[in-house]
């Protein structure tokens, strides 16, 4: 009914595209509502940014020397959708910065521990998928862990901390890192 009633409401405008920042919601609007007639191009983010960057249409040009980052795939603009190179171009790009993969990424990754509504619930059993994520990160001795999800986000947020990492390791969505590689001249 909800999804039946977003149809109606953005059917009712012009509009080219539909951008978002949340990989659940790219998934929902590119792949369950075109069963209801919601036919939307769908773009996300990290799609958006990577393609101005390499149109020269944005620039970056604030150096993050000495900075290493790691990329978590998020479950639905990765596994679901297959989206892996946009995000890994904007890391790529970041001035002075080098990458590195997690050992589990890509069609491989291991979640961020939302999904499902886990994101809710307190584990009282085992250790945190979260946690678990967070300290593979950190293997990999990258300074900035980065996302491309606003729920993964706010999940590593939470793992960095539970594994008293927070000195080690920074949580950025890549928009965020993008921002502030962008001088304002």
């Amino acid at each position: 009914t909800l999804a039946k009633s977003n149809i109606e409401k953005m059917n009712s405008y012009k509009f080219n595209k539909v951008l978002t920042a949340c990989p659940h919601c790219f998934n929902t609007i590119k792949n369950e509502y075109p069963q209801l007639g919601g036919n939307f191009q769908v773009v996300h983010h990290t799609q958006l940014i990577a393609d101005l960057i390499k149109s020269g249409k944005l620039r970056l040009n604030k150096g993050f020397a000495g900075d290493t980052v790691t990329y978590h795939d998020s479950c639905y603009l990765g596994r679901h959708n297959g989206e892996f190179e946009a995000p890994r171009d904007i890391a790529a790009r970041l001035p002075g910065v080098q990458t590195v993969e997690m050992e589990r990424n890509r069609e491989q990754s291991f979640c961020c521990g939302a999904g499902g509504g886990h994101m809710w619930m307190e584990m009282k059993i085992g250790q945190r998928i979260n946690r678990m994520r967070a300290e593979q990160a950190l293997e990999t001795g990258a300074s900035v862990l980065a996302t491309a999800c606003p729920f993964c986000a706010i999940m590593f947020e939470d793992g960095v901390k539970q594994a008293d990492a927070v000195e080690k390791i920074r949580v950025r969505d890549l928009a965020e890192l993008v921002a502030e590689s962008v001088s304002k001249e």
